[in-house]
């Protein structure tokens, strides 16, 4: 399976970039990043691009690929419904049509979050612009597509979240993690599910197009 992976750097993405290099169903990843990180690997190869609204230059690059894992993604707090658009939905738009025009065979799986508003018409700014983006993709031509809705997530294998108030509440709650995932497995995953989930749904499909939690850890 070759892969190409987005928002490689963020927790979630992280977790997903491990599960895909130990996994040995697949032989290549391609993390499309703005800035080269320090991350080498005899499967990982990082392609940087510093306009994430227009792939038209790097179709090449992602020409070929069996599944694309979409995690990409910033939190809402202090942003104008204006920039969050620009981030969570047109960069989506971006990818979606990017892909689509070069992989159409792929399976694409976008991370999303509970809550998500589908309808687009709900009273939640990030809610509704994620459901906008969901729609992007779920109606994307191609082979499949999936939307992941994880609630709660747990960071495993020393992973850690860029952004500051989550790194200070992962580290508040870090003792009771564990627990909450074992009596919680509706609400809550962890970033290895995750990742293992998305390698299952890109080689055997799943009974349903939007994923919560429970769905998520159902995936082997």
């Amino acid at each position: 399976m070759n892969v190409v992976l987005f928002g490689a750097t963020g927790m979630v993405g992280q977790g997903v970039l491990r599960e895909c290099l130990l996994d040995p169903d697949v032989q290549s990843v391609l993390s499309v990043v703005r800035r080269p990180t320090s991350r080498t690997h005899p499967k990982l190869r990082e392609l940087v691009h510093d306009d994430f609204h227009d792939f038209s230059s790097v179709e090449r690059e992602l020409a070929g690929k069996d599944a694309c894992f979409f995690c990409l993604g910033v939190s809402s707090l202090g942003l104008t419904e204006e920039d969050y658009r620009s981030v969570t939905l047109d960069i989506t738009v971006a990818a979606t049509r990017a892909l689509a025009k070069v992989s159409p065979n792929m399976t694409f799986v976008f991370v999303s979050g509970a809550g998500s508003d589908s309808s687009e018409r709900g009273p939640r700014m990030w809610a509704r612009v994620k459901g906008m983006a969901e729609n992007v993709v779920l109606n994307a031509p191609f082979r499949a597509s999936y939307v992941f809705r994880p609630a709660y997530i747990q960071p495993l294998h020393g992973i850690t979240s860029r952004t500051r108030w989550y790194r200070v509440f992962y580290a508040i709650a870090r003792p009771l993690m564990p627990l909450l995932v074992r009596l919680m497995p509706n609400s809550a995953t962890t970033t290895e599910q995750i990742g293992r989930a998305m390698l299952g749904v890109a080689r055997h499909g799943a009974p349903k197009r939007v994923l919560q939690s429970a769905d998520i850890n159902a995936i082997e």
